[in-house]
């Protein structure tokens, strides 16, 4: 019997599986230090941070910026690194199989969704890379 055999419907427990696993982003560590340099910067604070700093700085664009769909690209650019983990700018070795290591994760995390929800947040991260 799995966790969710309580849920009825079967895209609402993926969406439930899937929220459930992109939460390990809180457990991806980056390079960078937060602010006050007082330790590593996950994941999640990164892409928090980077989507309030988009809207925050929007105005200072110098052309229209559609600013939801920036945001909903902040907020998903890094999901593939719950299972391809980050990888450093500088890593030269890491970077060679980048690429290929965050469309496997991709194919596999947004592939959980259903009813094109994985379809459109696919095309955001697609987007981005």
């Amino acid at each position: 019997m799995d966790k969710f055999s309580f849920i009825n419907s079967e895209k609402l427990r993926k969406q439930i599986e899937f929220i459930i696993i992109i939460d390990e982003m809180k457990n991806v560590l980056r390079r960078n230090l937060v602010v006050d340099g007082s330790r590593r910067e996950n994941d999640a604070e990164h892409s928090w941070h980077l989507a309030v700093m988009a809207m925050i700085l929007e105005e200072y664009s110098a052309d229209k910026v559609d600013i939801s769909k920036v945001l909903r690209i902040a907020l998903v650019h890094d999901l593939v690194e719950v299972y391809a983990g980050d990888t450093f700018a500088y890593d030269v070795k890491g970077n060679e199989d980048k690429l290929d290591r965050e469309i496997m994760a991709a194919e596999k995390l947004f592939g959980m969704l259903k009813d094109g929800q994985g379809d459109e947040i696919r095309a955001l991260w697609d987007e981005f890379e």
